[in-house]
């Protein structure tokens, strides 16, 4: 009965965002009954280092027993074949058939390149300029190809296919390249605003670049689940389920 309350409580209480986790916490200390066992995420860099890690250094000191593994991959893996309790993805890429639940805001992508490199460039207007521009291409693992920019302006979608001499499957070091002015990168813009304001980057085609879907966490919906997974995702999750979209090679 105990554990049944505590699950209550958590429910009701944690949003998407996280507000008001620490307060919970403290209340469901006084519980009796605390989840064991290991619960494994597959998620991006970015992912990890800005929503989940922050959530879990609130979460595991309230509950020793439970271990969290955090997988951080470039590409997309089957959860259920890698045995992964749960995955943290974009809401406009998780596949269909999966319990969806919505952990972030809004995002944006941001297209920059170092002052450097715009001394001996000039600075595209639109997603077509991108043409005559060395860029930094990303190659996701699942899909083999070359990612294509988005973008989007009054209802037009346009996605380019950049050209470059340096290509990565990580999005640090892509950001890094740009830094070093070995091109234009096409990041997401979290990842880079602290670069933007303090100058050393400098973003175009902003206006192209409109908000879409941020992180999501989902789970296969026909896995049982185990105590610490299901604490774990009450922790994280609104326990809201909602249709994810299909997704599409890049």
């Amino acid at each position: 009965m105990l554990a049944t309350q505590a699950g209550e409580r958590l429910l009701g209480a944690i949003g998407p965002y996280f507000d008001g986790i620490e307060s919970e916490l403290a209340t469901l200390s006084e519980l009796r009954d605390k989840p064991a066992g290991m619960v494994r995420i597959t998620t991006g860099a970015h992912a990890a280092n800005t929503v989940l890690e922050p959530a879990l250094a609130r979460l595991l000191p309230t509950y020793p027993d439970i271990q969290v593994e955090l997988s951080v991959d470039a590409g997309f893996i089957d959860i259920v074949a890698e045995r992964c309790d749960a995955g943290v993805r974009l809401g406009e890429t998780i596949a269909q058939d999966m319990v969806v639940v919505r952990i972030g805001p809004d995002m944006r992508m941001a297209v920059v390149a170092s002052p450097g490199y715009f001394a001996s460039h000039p600075a595209p207007i639109t997603p077509h300029d991108l043409a005559e521009q060395s860029c930094i291409n990303l190659r996701f693992p699942t899909y083999g190809a070359l990612y294509a920019w988005e973008f989007q302006r009054e209802g037009r979608s346009v996605n380019v296919r950049v050209e470059g001499q340096f290509i990565v499957n990580d999005i640090s070091l892509a950001r890094q390249a740009a830094l070093d002015s070995l091109g234009m990168a096409y990041l997401p813009e979290p990842y880079v605003q602290a670069d933007i304001k303090a100058l050393r980057l400098v973003r175009v085609l902003k206006e192209w670049c409109p908000p879409f879907p941020g992180y999501h966490l989902y789970y296969p919906s026909r896995r049982h689940q185990s105590p610490a997974f299901a604490l774990w995702w009450r922790h994280c999750g609104s326990g809201i389920e909602v249709q994810a979209p299909r997704i599409s090679p890049p």
